[in-house]
């Protein structure tokens, strides 16, 4: 017998996945300069070429050492090595033990939604919010709870999220610079929030945490992204190499629980607990050492920066409404009809490839990538046109 949940799952994989596939197939049969790939954040920028350095020598280092277990959570001196660069980055006092070395920032987040829920728990996201969310919710027997974003700001509605959260809420979800949206959470959203959370703790006697999703933290333009931790102490931080260093394939990034926090070496203890009981210990080695040594090289915004003004020129110049992203490297374009699935196939006739916001939790926009080649970007918009006028 199979587990029919877990079937469910791999029949119906993540649109995003499933547009992605279809653009592998499409670059096949067509050639890949014919198809408009706006789908996955895939990021096209190289790895800053200290990786490659780092990595060569490490791989002529005695190879029993280099690819030998670590401890669960993470060798200790990269662990420490994650702490001080929280420390120096944000002025904060952070403890290599509350660090947890993971397998990207999915795994991340599947361990700390593992470790502070408990069957019939509600976690509140903000939509649109990436899909895997409620994955992970689902699948540690919990109730994903949508409050939509203020708009047109994409920020955090607190008057919708006090009316949401109630006696069974165990965490709130933020994820600044967001995907899909770009935006960036403002230091009054966040104090907002913070707020709100310390009030309902007091209400409702019971601790509620604030993950925050980071990944694309070091992809703004110019936009101020505070460190979360320092604002609300009850925060577990996931983040990635994947967006800032170029990696997505390396699966390496950690999860950091606020020493501010009142019971951080309780939370830290049930990390280890839950990565442990899911399978999620010991991070790619080779990884965790290359970590080391690179944690401190800036992310190549400049590039993504020129994509932005590409791509939001262009679809401005032919009438698409979209929201200005202030981080990351997603656009979020209004559909052509209330329809983002329709949308969405219509697009496909022309070869861009756009992913419908209905798995982010709305309805009636799509999501472009940009992290891509500039030259698929200047070579869409007559097929971005084409699309518009199909339907006039």
């Amino acid at each position: 017998m199979i587990n029919e949940k877990m079937f469910a799952l791999g029949d119906e994989p993540s649109a995003i996945r499933v547009l992605f596939a279809y653009g592998l197939k499409r670059k096949a049969e067509i050639g890949a300069d014919r198809v408009f790939d706006y789908s996955i954040g895939n990021p096209s920028v190289p790895a800053p070429p200290q990786v490659a350095e780092v990595a060569k020598r490490l791989l002529d280092s005695d190879p029993v050492a280099l690819h030998g277990y670590t401890p669960s959570a993470g060798a200790p001196d990269v662990r420490e090595a994650v702490a001080s660069h929280i420390s120096r980055r944000y002025d904060v006092s952070a403890s290599a033990s509350n660090v947890y070395l993971t397998h990207g920032a999915a795994a991340a987040l599947a361990i700390s939604i593992a470790a502070i829920t408990v069957p019939d728990d509600e976690v509140i996201v903000i939509s649109p919010y990436f899909p895997e969310y409620k994955t992970w919710i689902d699948q540690f027997q919990c109730t994903i709870v949508e409050v939509p974003a203020a708009q047109p700001s994409f920020q955090p509605d607190i008057e919708a999220l006090a009316q949401a959260i109630g006696p069974k809420t165990s965490a709130v979800i933020i994820n600044s610079p967001n995907n899909p949206v770009g935006a960036v959470y403002t230091k009054k959203s966040l104090d907002d929030l913070a707020a709100l959370l310390t009030k309902k703790e007091e209400e409702l006697g019971r601790q509620i945490y604030l993950i925050s999703d980071e990944p694309y933290r070091l992809i703004s333009y110019g936009a101020e992204i505070p460190w979360v931790p320092c604002i609300y102490p009850r925060t577990i931080v996931c983040n990635s190499f994947s967006k800032s260093l170029s990696l997505p394939g390396e699966r390496i990034g950690y999860i950091y629980v606020a020493d501010q926090m009142d019971n951080d070496a309780e939370t830290s203890l049930a990390i280890a607990g839950a990565g442990r009981a899911l399978g999620y210990i010991c991070a790619s080695v080779l990884f965790q050492r290359i970590l080391k040594e690179c944690i401190d090289l800036p992310s190549d915004v400049e590039s993504y920066r020129e994509n932005r003004k590409l791509l939001t020129e262009g679809l401005g110049a032919l009438g698409y409404e979209y929201v200005e992203p202030d981080g990351a490297f997603y656009l979020w374009v209004k559909a052509l009809e209330p329809d983002a699935k329709a949308f969405s196939e219509r697009a496909k006739q022309f070869e861009l490839l756009l992913v419908p916001s209905d798995s982010f939790g709305v309805t009636g926009w799509v999501r472009l990538s940009y992290c891509i080649a500039k030259d698929t970007i200047v070579n869409s918009m007559p097929a971005f046109k084409a699309l518009m006028e199909s339907y006039k």
